[in-house]
């Protein structure tokens, strides 16, 4: 049984999994080397000013990610403005990214501030800027080129100075193919690319989520963090996660709201989730007519036992290595060959 809560006497284990450094960088939490890259990467380009663009399945954190760049940049200190282009009408979206003048369209009784001018000093995140029409696609890149827009109904140029991260979860290169975004502006927003993985790409990840999430939400709400038995945090492991880290949120928090302060099992989980706890019994193994591959079954082994080490330890790869009675370093490179 697996207790993933914050313990005021924890170990120097339980110290070290916490570490705000170690786990949860800029607010991003993880420690697999999927998201490790991406913690190198946002460092690195945080101060340059560059135009970012954010590439990810839906829920992977690209606002999370644009924030954290915002925030290590020496814009930190002014606006952060987010606009998701795909759920405002296009028919508003160009007054709300650059504002209108009174009279500019039926219903404009006084002028509007756009979001490019309130963000003026800082950064502005375009969510899902895939979704963007081609019209919109034009003024957009007079923005980056030359740095100027009007309002909707208005005459009088506005110059602005902002940062452009933008994100989306669809592939740009396949629209432009289509011709359904512009190529100039794509190579424009590509600067600076950043790819973030599926939760399933990093499923090391997982249970130190789990346990960000439960004690987060916990603090929110009062509540007691519950326990985790071993196969309930394994199953969720291997699940496929199709809304990545933000269905696991939603799903922590329904398991912290409706749990009665039991341990959570596997009944406990969402249906979807029933049959996914992996099993891998040794003894089991039968060689068929045809042989069996000693190799892949020696393979295949290890990763079970790696797996295990870490449903058992919480991710707290310290103890992990000393249940398999390996260094540390040793474990890290089986995990990374596992990719486990």
């Amino acid at each position: 049984m697996l207790n993933l809560a914050v313990d005021n006497q924890s170990s120097v284990d339980d110290q070290d999994f916490q570490d705000p450094a170690r786990v949860s960088r800029h607010g991003i939490v993880g420690e697999s080397t999927e998201i490790k890259a991406v913690f190198r990467l946002v460092e690195k380009v945080a101060d340059s000013g560059s135009t970012i663009m954010i590439n990810g399945e839906t829920g992977t954190g690209k606002g999370l990610v644009a924030r954290a760049i915002h925030n290590l940049s020496s814009r930190g200190d002014k606006p952060f403005v987010t606009i998701n282009c795909g759920a405002i009408p296009e028919n508003l979206l160009e007054s709300e990214l650059f504002g209108h003048v009174k009279g500019a369209f039926t219903g404009a009784a006084n002028s509007k501030t756009g979001k490019f001018e309130a963000a003026k000093g800082g950064t502005i995140f375009l969510d899902e800027i895939g979704d963007m029409s081609p019209d919109l696609q034009v003024k957009l890149l007079r923005v980056l080129e030359e740095g100027e827009f009007e309002p909707v109904g208005g005459c009088r140029t506005h110059r602005t100075d902002v940062r452009v991260i933008a994100a989306t979860h669809r592939d740009l290169e396949k629209a432009v193919a289509a011709g359904k975004f512009r190529q100039d502006l794509f190579f424009r927003l590509y600067v600076i690319p950043i790819k973030l993985p599926a939760l399933k790409k990093r499923r090391e990840d997982v249970p130190l989520l789990i346990h960000h999430f439960i004690n987060m939400i916990c603090k929110e709400k009062g509540m007691q963090p519950p326990e985790f038995e071993d196969e309930a945090l394994a199953a969720m492991m291997d699940f496929s996660w199709p809304g990545n880290v933000r269905e696991l949120k939603n799903i922590i928090e329904r398991l912290v709201v409706l749990n009665d302060g039991c341990c959570v099992t596997c009944a406990e989980l969402p249906e979807r989730f029933q049959g996914c706890t992996r099993e891998f019994n040794p003894s089991g193994i039968k060689i068929s007519s045809k042989g069996i591959c000693l190799n892949s079954a020696v393979t295949e082994f290890e990763k079970s036992l790696i797996i295990q080490s870490l449903e058992k330890t919480n991710g707290i790869k310290n103890r992990a290595a000393k249940l398999l009675q390996l260094n540390r370093t040793t474990l890290v490179e089986k995990i990374k060959r596992h990719k486990t």
